[in-house]
């Protein structure tokens, strides 16, 4: 532990290396499922019935983790749940029947179910003046957690001579490489996790709200009524919505842009991998909406991603410029809506059942989001995908509308949330 001296961002350190190491393990699993197939004998449905099972361990620990962060303290949840996940790394090092792979998938999916919604509580309370561009920051590492995962991958099954010392010793073939270096790294940060981050709790600005929070005992009652206030529950459709029409979109733009735009198929790549390395703008908009309000940078965020959306239906045979012009306002207006999100729902939550409410909309919206792709592609073929992303671009616009109008309420009188 000396090696990582205490700083003001130990506590992001720590916990974005954590969210890049959740994502980064979630997201290996796509590239090895054809390796998956040989070294358990599973069939391709089977091999994707695993993984659905892992993404949905995943989205339904969100309430529960933080169901348990307001109880016990955050630092346990994320420590705990690096841990799990990391048996579940380490169960798939070695040679093993088919029931261990789909054991430590699940293991894998419930450990990272725990990180995202306890650390962001973690984090608004240590850099409580700096929230969003602390989450932003937050965001952006753990979004590359895939592109690394992909990366890592690849080295591990072609294995160059640079790797054959390390390998060679693997109780199994090369790709489990990629599990055991995510087990070592998630034991070293789950340890420096516990280690670091209550000092700079206890030493925040935060300290009595913290007290208070992990002395409750709060209800499932005490989460559900926070929907009974109306602005509370408008925030949660403008979620809805949003994760809707983004998760639609992610899933079926490279089809989109190849059926129904005509472009080729390396073109539609090209397109779709710029949509993901611009999530670095949440740094942005996270360190913006600190000084002007997190409210405004919501709405119009929102807004640049409902226009462009509308743009890529409408202006479908406007050639390159017009329809990259829309993945880049997609991709700008989705990513810097995240991390305020993130702030804005920690902030109209009482302390003491933030972290287990921000759970629950987790949960929420990610059941939106796993419906949508369904929905796209029901649409695509009763009708067309411009049809479906038609859809899509007005879920987007009418978040972006239910936004400003919350905006504009607040503005005008309109009480926060309680």
């Amino acid at each position: 532990m000396a090696a990582l001296r205490l700083t003001r961002y130990t506590t992001l350190v720590v916990a974005a290396a954590l969210w890049f190491l959740a994502k980064f393990v979630r997201y290996a699993f796509p590239p090895l499922f054809e390796t998956f197939q040989a070294s358990y004998g599973l069939s391709t449905a089977t091999v994707g019935l695993v993984y659905t099972g892992l993404m949905t361990v995943y989205a339904l620990l969100q309430f529960p983790s933080g169901m348990l962060s307001d109880r016990f303290g955050p630092v346990r949840v994320v420590t705990g749940g690096a841990l799990v996940a990391a048996v579940g790394s380490f169960a798939l090092v070695a040679d093993s029947p088919a029931p261990v792979f789909v054991a430590a998938a699940m293991l894998v999916g419930a450990g990272t179910g725990a990180h995202k919604t306890v650390a962001v509580r973690v984090l608004s309370r240590v850099y409580p003046s700096r929230t969003g561009r602390v989450l932003g920051v937050f965001d952006t590492v753990g979004a590359y957690g895939g592109v690394g995962a992909s990366a890592v991958v690849t080295l591990f099954l072609v294995a160059p001579p640079v790797l054959t010392p390390f390998v060679s010793r693997l109780p199994g073939a090369a790709w489990r490489g990629v599990f055991l270096l995510a087990g070592l790294a998630g034991v070293a940060l789950a340890a420096a996790f516990a280690w670091y981050v209550p000092r700079q709790l206890s030493s925040s600005d935060d300290a009595d709200a913290a007290a208070t929070a992990e002395s409750a005992d709060p209800t499932l009652a005490d989460y559900l009524r926070q929907f009974s206030d109306r602005r509370f529950a408008a925030f949660i459709l403008v979620t809805v919505l949003f994760s809707f029409s983004y998760n639609g979109a992610v899933a079926f733009l490279p089809l989109y842009l190849t059926d129904a735009v005509g472009f080729e198929t390396t073109t539609a790549n090209l397109l779709y991998s710029l949509l993901f390395a611009l999530s670095v703008v949440q740094v942005v908009t996270g360190d913006v909406s600190d000084r002007t309000g997190r409210l405004p940078i919501i709405t119009v965020t929102l807004g640049i991603a409902g226009v462009s959306l509308v743009g890529a239906v409408v202006l479908a045979d406007g050639g390159f410029l017009a329809l990259g012009a829309a993945v880049v306002g997609l991709a700008v207006g989705s990513h810097g809506f995240r991390p305020v999100r993130g702030v804005y729902l920690v902030e109209i939550l009482p302390d003491w059942i933030a972290a287990g409410g921000l759970g629950i909309v987790r949960t929420i919206l990610m059941g939106a989001g796993a419906v949508s792709p369904a929905v796209v592609g029901f649409l695509a073929e009763a009708y067309d995908l411009r049809a479906a992303f038609a859809l899509l671009a007005a879920s987007m616009v009418g978040a972006a509308v239910v936004a400003g109008g919350l905006l504009l309420s607040e503005r005008t009188g309109g009480a926060e949330p309680a």
